[in-house]
């Protein structure tokens, strides 16, 4: 039999196929990670243009594609072995002992066929001697196999968990150790993507590497046996097997921008998903279910097409890649009759070649496999790696505060978001220590911005935030964090108890202090009414609580920690205005030990502020006693007024 004639055209037919799928439904531009605009939707008979796109032109772009993720494939595997070195050697030693009994086996098999079965048909009986041993050494070889498949399974399996498990604790930290500006610019479905499928995705080709790695030995191993037995038969494999690897070297260029894509698209949709979970209350109120629905079904519809045209490009080389084996096979068969009428080979010596092709079946088969899961992985090990990379890293110092109401001191601070105008210009100001300090201003001024700016969220484009006299740049983290506490203007409450969520893990925070802190943040009386007191689980961002109490327990959180400054990001907002009042005179009862900078949106924060100050378009424009401002500034007057007809 020959493999040639109808064979190859229709194997060249499929990889023009798999070059260019038609109707594939997503179109990839060369750098898919940096927004989804790059993606357009292709109709029918359009073709897609990714895999030229991501070449740079030219017949020769595909190979060039190919060598890409070969190579960044190549460098994650090199991790995979350096990240898990013992469990590698584990699964790779039980795959070598695999690979040499599988060889070992075809010998054995051959040997009976030529020393038992043979002679037994011909002289019409068989020794019993012979079959005994001939099936003891086979069982021998089935239970070494069973150790060594047991071995690499359970190495290859440990691996890839570890690995993903070390990746997404250092991907959640390096998510922690990012300053706000670079959340700022993400979505939350975008780094659940990157902790989840893009994580499963990276570690991949663990699962199979070790069996693919003990395959090249086999495929070396094999072939000198096959020389060893005849040019002729060793001469398929040598066809074969390059065929074999050609033809995952296409399927890797066709697929591999389609997966980038797919990737990219799975944390878009993510994206989504929690966006239209967070704003489901919005979504109801304004009655735009549909909307949001057909927002959502146009990104999954999109993820859909592209792995339809992965799986339709797969569908295609699958068959061919499926067939060589056993084409080979078969090959082997029909040559060795021949070479056996002519006495090149004997009917042991054929066996032998016909059962090691059979048995490399499996085997070739995990080469394909990691290579096949190979632009899976590159595509989401590159959008990880770039979080990992990310830059903007805080960098802090070795300073520390000493215990007690700190002073606070802003100097010439100006500020802008990324391509944006200044949201700050050029700010002074000064909280003496032991005192509270109200922030006033229209929406945008500014407020919450020096807000962040003063717990080091953020770092200004110019000047200086010093905290007793010491610039927050050369605080330590742990310093200043326990020097500075932050109330935001949205509070969170954890799904824990109401004991975990104030005391959040820091030492000796007791329940004594916790219950300090809830009488301070007026939330005492509603939590001793909760079904468990402090044990009472909150739920998902604490939704047995109503807003004014989220805030409160967010409040007492700040509390607990004894900071020397506290930061009150319009922080009652939610509370009605008796209980607002009732939490700033134990604030200011508070002020021996912390000193208080709070943004006010009432007038109660600023008649009980030491001292106020006015923000209008980013810039201080007066500071001073509620009482003088409210006689001297007209606009800070009238300002005060709108509070007074919001309050009910």
């Amino acid at each position: 039999m020959r493999l040639g004639g109808s064979d190859f055209p229709e194997i060249a037919r499929i990889l023009r196929r798999a070059r260019r799928p038609r109707g594939s439904g997503v179109r990839d531009a060369a750098k898919p990670d940096e927004g989804g605009a790059a993606a357009v939707k292709a109709g029918p008979g359009q073709g897609d243009a990714s895999a030229s796109k991501e070449s740079k032109g030219g017949k020769g772009g595909g190979v060039a594609v190919s060598r890409e993720v070969l190579g960044r494939g190549a460098r994650l595997i090199g991790r995979a072995v350096r990240g898990e070195p013992w469990l590698f050697a584990v699964s790779f030693g039980g795959a070598c002992l695999v690979v040499l009994l599988t060889i070992g086996g075809a010998f054995v098999i051959g040997a009976v066929v030529a020393d038992v079965i043979v002679p037994a048909l011909d002289r019409r009986e068989f020794e019993v001697s012979a079959v005994a041993g001939a099936a003891a050494a086979l069982v021998g070889l089935s239970l070494l196999r069973v150790a060594g498949i047991f071995a690499r399974r359970l190495g290859s399996v440990t691996m890839q968990q570890r690995l993903q498990a070390k990746t997404r604790k250092v991907l959640v930290r390096r998510y922690l150790s990012l300053p706000m500006a670079w959340h700022q610019q993400q979505s939350t479905g975008t780094l659940l993507s990157h902790a989840g499928s893009d994580v499963d995705a990276s570690w991949s080709p663990a699962a199979s590497l070790a069996y693919a790695a003990a395959t090249v030995v086999l495929l070396v191993a094999a072939m000198t046996a096959l020389l060893t037995i005849d040019w002729a038969l060793a001469a398929i494999g040598l066809v074969a097997f390059p065929l074999l690897f050609t033809i995952f070297a296409f399927y890797s260029r066709a697929v591999a921008p389609r997966y980038r894509r797919a990737q990219q698209l799975r944390g878009e949709v993510s994206a989504l998903a929690h966006e239209s979970f967070d704003g489901a209350l919005v979504v109801k109120a304004m009655g735009r279910e549909a909307f949001e629905t057909q927002r959502f079904r146009a990104k999954v519809d999109e993820l859909r097409d592209c792995l339809i045209a992965i799986g339709r490009i797969r569908g295609r080389a699958d068959p061919v890649i499926d067939s060589i084996p056993s084409i080979a096979t078969l090959t082997v068969l029909v040559v060795g009759a021949w070479r056996l009428r002519a006495g090149a080979v004997d009917l042991g010596e054929l066996t032998t070649a016909a059962f090691l092709f059979a048995l490399l079946d499996m085997p070739v088969r995990a080469i394909g496999w990691l290579l096949t899961a190979l632009p899976r992985a590159v595509a989401g090990s590159e959008r990880v790696d770039k979080v990992l990379a990310a830059k903007g890293d805080m960098r802090y110092g070795s300073s520390t505060v000493d215990p007690g109401p700190a002073d606070l001191r802003i100097s010439r601070l100006t500020f802008r978001y990324p391509g944006r105008e200044p949201v700050l210009h050029k700010v002074s100001l000064h909280l003496a220590a032991g005192t509270l300090v109200a922030l006033v201003g229209e929406t945008g001024s500014g407020k919450s911005t020096l807000i962040a700016l003063a717990a080091r969220l953020v770092d200004p484009e110019s000047g200086t935030v010093k905290l007793n006299g010491i610039n927050l740049r050369m605080l330590g983290a742990q310093p200043l964090a326990g020097a500075v506490a932050l109330v935001p203007q949205l509070s969170f409450a954890f799904d824990d108890t109401v004991r975990v969520n104030v005391a959040l893990g820091r030492e000796g925070i007791d329940d004594h202090r916790i219950w300090e802190a809830l009488r301070q943040a007026q939330a005492d009386e509603f939590v001793t009414k909760l079904p468990d007191g402090l044990d009472t689980v909150l739920g998902e961002r604490g939704v047995v609580l109503s807003g004014g109490q989220r805030q409160r327990i967010t409040l007492a959180r700040a509390i607990a920690g004894r900071p020397g400054l506290l930061l009150l990001d319009d922080a009652t907002s939610a509370v009605d205005p008796a209980v607002e009042s009732a939490i700033l005179d134990r604030l200011r009862g508070e002020l021996s030990r912390t000193s208080v900078l709070a943004v006010a949106t009432r007038r109660a924060a600023a008649e009980r502020a030491d001292r106020v100050i006015y923000l209008e378009h980013g810039r201080v424009k007066a500071a001073g006693a509620h009482e003088e401002l409210l006689a001297h500034i007209p606009r800070y007057a009238e300002l005060m007024h709108t509070y007074d007809r919001a309050v009910p």
